[in-house]
């Protein structure tokens, strides 16, 4: 089964660190990266970029046209006001069909902002103590996944854990 996750780095360019790892994860065979986007976010843009990896082309893949959905009920039909507020409708509809709710939008809305980036990965097969060391230092912040709620839960607590002994002195890093 496929993992939908989405992370919040505070850095513009966090996400496109985080991917490249993935991509070095995927060749080390300790992962399967099927698809994922990035949201970059300059302090100094009034709109974030957005990207897809149009490089991955396998069977797992969201496609353009989610991502661009996506994307567009996050960042931009708020926008563009009520002219398309059924259509806005319409499509944040389909996106519950794959678990990705108002809550979400609004909570990733809220927390990517100006100097700032996200990372959307749908991976797969991971070797998880392995993919979680690979991380660790990226201080990102899970907004988004459709594991089980202990699967979530335990990933939370991993990078939780690290960020309370950041806090009390101890040096360890995410």
């Amino acid at each position: 089964m496929a993992t939908l996750t989405a992370w919040k780095f505070p850095s513009p360019t966090g996400a496109d660190e985080a991917l490249a790892t993935l991509e070095r994860l995927q060749k080390e065979e300790l992962i399967v990266l099927q698809d994922a986007a990035v949201v970059t976010w300059p302090a100094d843009r009034k709109r974030p970029k957005t990207r897809q990896l149009h490089s991955l082309v396998g069977g797992g893949a969201l496609g353009g046209s989610f991502w661009g959905m996506l994307f567009g009920l996050i960042f931009f039909v708020p926008l563009l006001g009520l002219v398309v507020g059924a259509a806005a409708g319409a499509a944040a509809g389909s996106m519950r069909d794959v678990g990705i709710d108002d809550d979400f939008i609004n909570d990733v809305r809220e927390k990517v902002t100006p100097g700032s980036s996200a990372l959307f990965a749908l991976t797969s097969n991971a070797v998880t103590d392995k993919v979680v060391d690979a991380f660790r230092g990226s201080h990102a912040e899970l907004l988004h996944t459709n594991l089980s709620g202990e699967q979530e839960e335990q990933l939370r607590e991993v990078f939780g854990d690290v960020d309370e002994a950041e806090s009390a002195g101890s040096g360890a890093a995410m």
